[in-house]
C-alpha cells in the first residue's frame, strides 16, 4: 500500500513539474501592435511582443512619455546593448519568466543602457534641468525618449566623454564595480585575474581593477591581446594558446566573466582564502547562468576560497563614482560597433554572438553617418 500511494504521489509529481516545465517554455504568438489616439505625440521605440531571436525585435511609434513630477525626460542620443536584452528577447532562462512573462512578455519595451540630453523636467525635480547631458539605466532605453525619476540611476554626462561612450557604461561598468569593490574587496596590490577581459564588464574591469592599484592578469583571445594591454593590463594570457588554471601563478580574486573553466580548476589558482566573482555563465534555456553560482555557493562552506556572485545594482551613487573616473581618465569605454535604432535586431543578435569587443551601441537613425557605421574599430 505504501508503494501504491508513494508512486501515485511520484506520478503527480512528474505531472505537475512537466505541466510548468510546458507552460514557462512555451512562447505565445507575438500579439498586435498597440493602437495610439490621433492626436498623441508620438516617437519610435524598438518593442518585442513575443519572444524569440532578433527578429521579435521590431521599431514601432509608440505614445511619447510625459515625465512625471519627480521624473526626466531625456533625448536619447546613444543606448548600448547588454547580455540583459537578449535575455529578456529569448525569455531564457525560463525561470525569468515568473517575473517577465509567461508566455508572452509583460513589458514589451527593451533596452537599460542610455545617454541623452533632458528635454524637460517634472515640476518637483530638483537635481536636473533641461539641456543637461545625462547617462543612466532605465528599462525601455532603445527609444527616442525614456523618463527617468530624478533619485533613479542617472548622472550627468562628463564633458570628456561622448553619448556613446556614456551609454555605455552603466550595466556594465557599474557590474565590473560592484563585482570588484563589493563582492571580490579588492585592495591595492593584489594581483587580479580577469576571464573575458575584451568583452563589455571585462574591459572596464580592468580598468576599473586599476584604478584601484592592483596588479591586472587580462584573458582573451589573440585578436584582443593589444586591446587588453592597451586599456592597462599588466599580463595578458591568451586562452587559444595558453590555459591560465594550469600555469603557476596564483591570484588574490578572479573575476570570472565567461565560465569556461570548471570551478574547481580556478580554485587551484586562487590563493589561499581568495575570492572568485561569478559574473557570467554558461547558456541554457532552464537555470542557465544561475548553475555556476548555485555550484559555488555549495562549494564555499568547504574551502578557504570564497566563491560568490554578483547581480549588478543600478543606482545613482556609482554611477556618479563612474563619472568622476572618466572624468579623471582612469576609465575609457570601449566600443566595437554602432548601430541605428532601426538596426537594433542586428546589433542584439551581434552581442549574442559573443564575440564583441568591448560594448555595441545604438545610435539614432539621423546619427547614423561616417561615425557610426557597423564593423568601426574599437576607440
Amino acid at each position: 500500500m505504501i508503494r501504491k500511494v508513494l508512486g501515485a504521489v511520484a506520478i503527480v509529481v512528474a505531472v505537475m513539474l512537466l505541466t510548468l516545465a510546458a507552460t514557462m517554455s512555451h512562447d505565445a504568438p507575438c500579439g498586435p501592435a498597440e493602437p495610439l489616439a490621433a492626436d498623441a505625440a508620438r516617437m519610435k521605440a524598438i518593442v518585442y511582443r513575443c519572444y524569440g531571436s532578433p527578429d521579435v525585435l521590431k521599431v514601432e511609434d509608440i505614445e511619447k512619455p510625459i515625465p512625471a513630477d519627480d521624473e526626466v525626460l531625456v533625448r536619447v542620443q546613444a543606448a548600448s546593448v547588454n547580455p540583459l536584452d537578449w535575455h529578456y528577447m529569448r525569455g531564457t532562462p525560463y525561470i525569468m519568466r515568473l517575473d517577465s512573462g509567461v508566455g508572452t512578455p509583460t513589458s514589451t519595451r527593451i533596452g537599460v543602457d542610455f545617454s541623452g540630453t533632458i528635454e524637460a523636467v517634472g515640476r518637483n525635480v530638483k537635481r536636473f534641468r533641461p539641456g543637461d547631458e545625462v547617462f543612466g539605466g532605465r528599462r525601455g532605453a532603445f527609444a527616442e525618449y525614456v523618463t527617468v525619476r530624478e533619485d533613479r540611476a542617472l548622472a550627468l554626462k562628463p564633458a570628456n566623454v561622448t553619448f556613446e561612450q556614456a551609454a555605455a557604461v552603466p550595466i556594465s561598468a557599474m557590474t565590473a564595480l560592484q563585482a570588484l569593490r563589493d563582492k571580490g574587496g579588492i585592495q591595492p596590490g593584489q594581483k587580479v585575474l580577469i576571464n573575458g577581459a575584451s568583452g563589455g564588464v571585462g574591459t572596464f574591469a580592468v580598468q576599473i581593477a586599476k584604478s584601484f592599484g592592483a596588479e591586472v592578469t587580462g584573458v582573451c583571445s589573440t585578436r584582443n591581446l593589444d586591446l587588453v594591454r592597451s586599456i592597462g593590463a599588466d599580463h595578458v594570457v591568451d586562452y587559444t594558446k595558453e590555459d591560465f588554471t594550469k600555469g603557476g601563478e596564483r591570484y588574490d580574486l578572479i573575476l570570472d566573466n565567461v565560465g569556461n573553466h570548471p570551478l574547481l580548476a580556478l580554485r587551484r589558482v586562487l590563493t589561499p582564502g581568495g575570492t572568485m566573482v561569478i559574473v557570467g555563465g554558461s547558456k541554457g534555456d532552464w537555470i542557465s547562468p544561475m548553475d555556476r553560482p548555485i555550484k559555488g555557493f555549495m562549494l564555499s562552506p568547504f574551502m578557504s576560497e570564497e566563491f560568490v556572485m554578483l547581480l549588478a545594482d543600478l543606482n545613482q551613487q556609482d554611477l556618479t563614482l563612474l563619472a568622476g573616473l572618466m572624468q579623471s581618465g582612469k576609465v575609457t569605454p570601449v566600443i566595437d560597433r554602432r548601430y541605428p535604432l532601426s538596426e537594433a535586431a542586428a546589433a542584439v543578435g551581434y552581442l549574442e554572438e559573443g564575440h564583441a569587443r568591448g560594448k555595441v551601441v545604438i545610435v539614432p537613425d539621423e546619427a547614423r553617418g561616417p561615425t557610426a557605421l557597423m564593423g568601426a574599430e574599437p576607440t
